[in-house]
């Protein structure tokens, strides 16, 4: 059975989806990445950047969120434009890479700087806020004009899309009025909130007790570029 390697963070979530869209059976491994299990050996034997998700499927390991969307939809035939060469293709391509070099990077630097880096950090700050606006902005204004991030296709880019959407008011830190903001992109979120398989991908993250504490240990395990700082 495929093992599934997850958290409740944005990127395992996005893949949670995926696996509940398209009905597979698989074995969900909760990785507490607050205690440090995505450095465990045995962890770094599946992905070696010791990061979530990753699935491994039978002889196959995959590991990074949207490498494992492409790969699941492209070996289920579902949620992807399967023609090479078209058009489709290469938006589907354009639009996932987007996500991912894009939305999910400046979002979750946006999400550090915002709510968890130490003083001083307004320069730092401001950079990310810019960026993760920027990035959903261009996603807002592609939305007005299409149901969905490939037209009239649900695919495994909103799959992608979702799994940071449902974080938005947090990312960006400015609660409720983000809506008034990116109005477009709370129009595709709620759709696919509805979804019977969002809902139960929501559901994966009460089959575990993930710790919660942000203590020392999970600092150090968090952020173990701040060990580097000690002792200057």
């Amino acid at each position: 059975m495929l093992k599934f390697y997850y958290n409740a963070a944005p990127n395992p979530m996005k893949v949670a989806l995926l696996l509940e869209e398209l009905g597979l059976r698989y074995e969900p491994v909760p990785v507490d990445t607050r205690k440090g299990e995505q450095f465990s050996a045995e962890y770094l034997k599946v992905n070696p950047n010791g990061k979530v998700p990753a699935i491994v499927d039978g002889d196959v390991r995959v590991f990074d969120s949207n490498a494992i969307l492409l790969y699941l939809a492209d070996r289920e035939q579902r949620f992807v434009p399967l023609a090479a060469n078209s058009a489709a293709r290469g938006d589907l391509l354009s639009w996932l890479m987007f996500i991912a070099s894009g939305i999910g990077p400046f979002s979750g630097q946006s999400v550090h700087f915002r709510h968890a880096a130490p003083e001083p950090k307004e320069y730092a700050l401001n950079r990310y806020d810019f960026e993760a606006h920027r990035h959903w902005k261009i996603i807002e204004d592609h939305l007005v004009t299409s149901p969905y991030m490939l037209g009239n296709d649900y695919s495994i880019v909103d799959m992608g899309f979702w799994g940071w959407a449902r974080l938005l008011p947090y990312v960006l830190g400015t609660g409720d009025a983000t809506w008034n903001t990116y109005p477009q992109i709370k129009r595709l979120l709620d759709e696919i909130n509805a979804r019977p398989a969002a809902q139960r991908a929501e559901l994966l993250k009460t089959r575990h007790a993930f710790k919660t504490e942000v203590d020392d240990e999970t600092k150090r395990f968090m952020f173990p570029q701040n060990e580097r700082l000690k002792g200057k």
